[in-house]
């Protein structure tokens, strides 16, 4: 039964290199194309933005609700927020695709601190993705005793990702061009 495991755990852990790092580029790649003569997709940004502050909710949710033991409502709000977060994805590509860049137009400490939280936000949601999809897995391989050593550092990593997603729209969203 071990060997089984520990199969089906490289597996996952191959997927899981090959996924965590394809995203990125992939993301990268496209963030640098333009889709020509595409009518630019402006509504978009409150509208991931509102995914990111939805994944915050449920993440703290899913918190409260394994801690009750309500392991089945736990379940379905990770799983809300892995699909949550694809969504923000393709919408956040879409966006990016369609429209330029905005340039964030504060002055001041307030342009060094938009950018502290803008870097920290991009690096740690590539970050992030490893260790969201290892956490899943290992819950999915019923080793949850390794799922909550990984859920300590992937949970406060994953909402902080979230709530910074909504500051950052937040202190760009004056500079869009409309």
């Amino acid at each position: 039964m071990t060997s089984e495991v520990s199969i089906r755990e490289r597996r996952f852990n191959k997927w899981i290199t090959i996924i965590s790092i394809a995203i990125p580029v992939v993301v990268a790649l496209l963030f640098g194309y333009k889709i020509p003569n595409a009518e630019p997709l402006s509504f978009l940004p409150p509208i991931y933005a509102s995914i990111n502050g939805l994944t915050a909710i449920l993440l703290i949710a899913a918190v409260f609700a394994i801690k009750n033991g309500k392991k089945d409502v736990h379940q379905k709000l990770m799983i809300t927020c892995i699909g949550l977060s694809l969504l923000f994805l393709v919408m956040y590509v879409a966006y990016h695709m369609t429209s330029e860049s905005t340039k964030f137009g504060g002055e001041g400490a307030i342009k060094y601190i938009y950018y502290v939280i803008l870097i920290s936000h991009i690096v740690l949601s590539i970050a992030v993705i490893p260790l969201v999809l290892r956490t899943y897995a290992k819950a999915y391989l019923n080793d949850f005793a390794s799922h909550r050593k990984w859920a300590k550092y992937t949970f406060p990593i994953w909402l902080y990702v979230a709530i910074t997603g909504v500051v950052v729209y937040l202190m760009i969203s004056p500079y869009y061009v409309h």
